[in-house]
């Protein structure tokens, strides 16, 4: 008797998926709930559990791509347990214990990469053997074999002229960015979209953050960073204008009496935007925590489809990466997105002395906003709302 191995319902925007990496060999014994293969979709990464115990029977192969309710595979239940896993005994010869560690090396290394990796590791001439994985559990990603510093060198083509190496290679762009491309054609295509810009002082902030940081890592284990500024400002910024904080539903205007945040994460798979609940109700510490471990939880693969879904509001911190200006384009169906940039110090006129002019570090704030919801003066107020708060954030601790 065999139970079928089939691709479980992710969610309702999700009907695809791409198989990662087979966790297990094909014929070899699983335990129930043992995880079988990582599955893909345009939102998350997650792994398959074996329903039952059996002998596993692979159908579909790492890189496939298939749909909701799609059978990859099949467990045999009614295949006796192999003797070595009832046993559990010791080898009793050296030749045994040479073949066994050889075998779990090979599988080991087999399974510490993942299918795109393997594909490039193969295409450029690089080995795997060496190679430190930043992925989960250590897994080595498309990023790690790009980085290495020892490829195999392909051949040149010699033509009585200057050696030249000239690589091309294509590769099946995943779900994740996929979903990426066609939701920011659709945000480009739907909305009314228009971008205003500020530029804030960050001075008190780096002032107020170099004081009390020590303290508050001890007091709460976690750094204080600018996001649960930025996070705390936009929250009184949306009660002020609740426009911004409201989405176009089959034609109605859907108001929310709360704050949730999308956060911008980058990984190696692409940009993914999980959410922190009721802002509006957590502390400076909590935004911190939650959104470290919504970062951890992406970049290791992990998140769900509760983390991505149902945000109200978008940051987007470019700044992370160097950008100086940027319009961020919006995150349907939300109306606005706010984007952060780089810190860097510009002269400007001392407001307390009119007339000198003064070092500061200035950030550049960028407001997108679908306009068919916002007018261009709650943006724009909007926008010098956060600003303040930011250049004086005893703002947000008085409510104003």
């Amino acid at each position: 008797m065999t139970t079928p191995i089939i691709i479980p319902t992710l969610g309702e925007s999700i009907s695809e998926v791409v198989l990662g990496q087979w966790l297990i060999e094909d014929g070899a014994w699983v335990d129930r709930d043992m995880p079988l293969v990582e599955i893909e979709s345009d939102k998350v990464t997650q792994e398959l559990p074996a329903p039952i115990d059996g002998i596993l029977s692979i159908a579909n192969k790492s890189g496939d791509e298939c749909t909701i309710g799609d059978t990859i595979g099949s467990i045999d239940e009614s295949a006796p347990k192999p003797v070595a896993r009832q046993e559990e005994a010791t080898p009793s010869t050296a030749d045994t214990i040479d073949v066994t560690t050889e075998t779990v090396a090979s599988a080991t290394q087999t399974r510490k990469a993942t299918p795109l990796a393997h594909k490039i590791a193969d295409d450029i001439g690089v080995s795997l053997e060496n190679i430190e994985g930043s992925g989960p559990s250590g897994k080595i990603t498309k990023s790690d074999v790009l980085g290495s510093e020892n490829p195999t060198q392909v051949a040149p083509v010699e033509e009585h002229q200057e050696q030249q190496f000239r690589v091309t290679r294509r590769e099946k762009m995943s779900p994740l960015r996929k979903r990426i491309a066609q939701r920011l054609v659709e945000a480009q295509h739907s909305a009314a979209m228009l971008t205003t810009f500020n530029e804030a002082d960050m001075s008190n902030v780096i002032a107020l953050r170099k004081v009390h940081k020590e303290e508050f890592n001890d007091r709460y284990g976690i750094n204080l960073g600018f996001m649960s500024f930025f996070t705390k400002a936009c929250v009184s910024a949306l009660g002020a204008w609740p426009s911004v904080n409201a989405s176009l539903v089959e034609g109605e205007v859907e108001y929310h009496e709360y704050v949730d945040m999308s956060v911008a994460v980058g990984t190696d798979r692409g940009l993914v935007v999980p959410v922190v609940r009721n802002a509006e109700r957590k502390s400076f510490a909590e935004i911190e925590m939650n959104i470290k471990d919504l970062a951890l939880k992406a970049r290791e693969g992990k998140l769900t489809i509760d983390d991505m879904t149902g945000g109200t509001f978008t940051i987007s911190n470019g700044g992370v990466y160097g950008s100086m200006m940027s319009t961020p384009i919006l995150n349907p169906p939300q109306s606005g997105i706010l984007g952060l940039h780089r810190i860097q110090n510009r002269p400007i006129e001392d407001p307390d002395n009119p007339g000198q002019i003064v070092l500061r570090p200035m950030m550049y704030l960028a407001l997108s906003y679908d306009h068919r919801l916002v007018d261009g003066e709650g943006a724009v107020s909007f926008l010098v709302h956060v600003k303040n708060c930011i250049e004086d954030p005893q703002r947000l601790l008085l409510g104003i």
